[in-house]
């Protein structure tokens, strides 16, 4: 089976451009690939019923942030802070690159 190919990364600044939480801005904290989602911070809260747990002794409701697809958000461009698609290119010294389309900035460094 073939690994599905992202445009984000763990750690980059996205938007979401649609569903419930369209517009607000995050950090990625995790992708994955094989089911094309990523989870970002701040996006997406859910309720979960926690038992009690030595991390958690009382047990009882906690908010966490679950998993939204890939498609549903745009890479913030570094330059103009709003959200664009990504290319990739060759450096010179042989590196490939993402780069916003809007600005051509080099997203990765």
């Amino acid at each position: 089976m073939s690994q599905n190919k992202l445009h984000v990364k763990t750690g980059d600044t996205v938007v979401v451009i649609t569903g419930k939480d369209k517009g607000k801005k995050g950090r990625i904290l995790a992708a994955f690939p094989k089911t094309n989602r990523v989870l970002v911070e701040g996006v997406n809260m859910v309720k979960k019923h926690t038992k009690p747990n030595p991390t958690n002794p009382q047990g009882g409701i906690i908010t966490k942030e679950a998993a939204i697809h890939a498609s549903n958000v745009m890479i913030v461009d570094p330059k103009s802070d709003e959200p664009t698609r990504i290319g990739y290119k060759v450096l010179e010294n042989g590196k490939k690159v993402r780069y916003a389309k809007k600005s051509g900035e080099v997203i990765d460094k």
